[in-house]
């Protein structure tokens, strides 16, 4: 633990040292190890995200930040694991959309996310690729609206299972076109964007990052994106706002949250910590290479974001009347 003394010694050497050091030796926290909960098992990006800042965090405080991933009903282990946490800081959640916006709305959760998290930051976010297979005669987000037009009900698309972003998002989409189609849900993006490439299904809406490996090749094509402006990583490709329908915009995101009633300043030291982890050189190049566009806002910022998607994926389930 950093001591006063000896941090005396240490921002001593270093005029330039930033807001959080000086902060935290300071205070009592941390004194202990930090848990940061992460509600899928090991692997894919709210996991690689946790561990990202999990070291980075050990490394601006000088005290342990460890992962631990508890998946199971549909995110719900995780979360009450922090609702149910002393309101001290020394729990947190790296949890994504779905925990807080989407499975509250399709089914009865035990917790109340806006009431028993506290928001920290929002890490990163995910736009989704309107993708088709090459084998479809289209070339362009407008021109698959008029090929479904004409022949309704027999074009079907992918998702990642019923109820998963990538099945909302073509949910919100197939609304604002005025379009019926198939759905063929799938048990994740990995066996639906592999059918996508084989030729076995004509269209899915999914995760920019799953997209990116097959975006040169010639199985599939990239049509639009659902952020609001260009991903940087496929600058060719349009929006689906400035394509077909201004406003349209559904991305996924992983933030971190903290148990509610946990001071503000301990709030605040680790929303600063993120925002300075996401200004980091080496930081983006391994969120680029996951297809992750850094955000790194306050807890208030946050706050508005998750207020947001709670309206918006309400809407989604509504619309696709679903019930788990």
């Amino acid at each position: 633990m950093i001591t006063r003394r000896n941090a005396l010694g240490i921002l001593a050497g270093m005029p330039f040292a930033g807001y959080s050091l000086p902060l935290a030796a300071q205070g009592a926290w941390p004194n202990r190890p930090v848990k940061i909960l992460v509600p899928f098992a090991a692997g894919g990006n709210t996991d690689g995200l946790s561990r990202l800042m999990a070291q980075w965090l050990s490394d601006r405080f000088n005290q342990q930040f460890s992962v631990e991933n508890r998946p199971g009903a549909n995110g719900s282990l995780a979360v009450q694991g922090v609702t149910r946490a002393s309101p001290d800081g020394y729990t947190l959640i790296m949890a994504a959309v779905a925990q807080i916006a989407i499975f509250p709305a399709m089914t009865s959760v035990p917790y109340d996310a806006v009431k028993e998290l506290a928001p920290i930051s929002n890490v990163g976010m995910n736009p989704f690729a309107l993708m088709v297979s090459a084998k479809l005669p289209v070339t362009n987000a407008r021109e698959l609206v008029d090929y479904v037009k004409a022949q309704p009900r027999t074009v079907a698309y992918a998702s990642g299972g019923t109820g998963s972003l990538s099945h909302l998002s073509m949910v919100l989409f197939l609304q604002r076109a005025g379009l019926k189609m198939d759905h063929v849900p799938y048990r994740g993006g990995g066996p639906a964007i592999a059918d996508l490439v084989a030729g076995h299904v004509p269209m899915y809406f999914g995760n920019l990052s799953e997209a990116l490996p097959h975006a040169g090749g010639n199985a599939i094509r990239v049509l639009a994106i659902s952020d609001e402006k260009r991903s940087k990583l496929l600058p060719n490709v349009p929006t689906v706002a400035e394509a077909l329908f201004p406003g349209f915009k559904t991305v996924t995101w992983n933030g971190l949250f903290t148990t509610a009633g946990t001071p503000p300043e301990i709030v605040d030291l680790i929303s600063k910590e993120v925002q300075a982890a996401l200004s980091d050189k080496g930081i983006l190049a391994k969120l680029e290479g996951l297809g992750v566009d850094p955000v790194g806002d306050t807890p208030n910022a946050f706050a508005k974001t998750i207020a947001e998607d709670i309206k918006l994926w309400a809407e989604a389930v509504k619309i696709a009347d679903i019930k788990l």
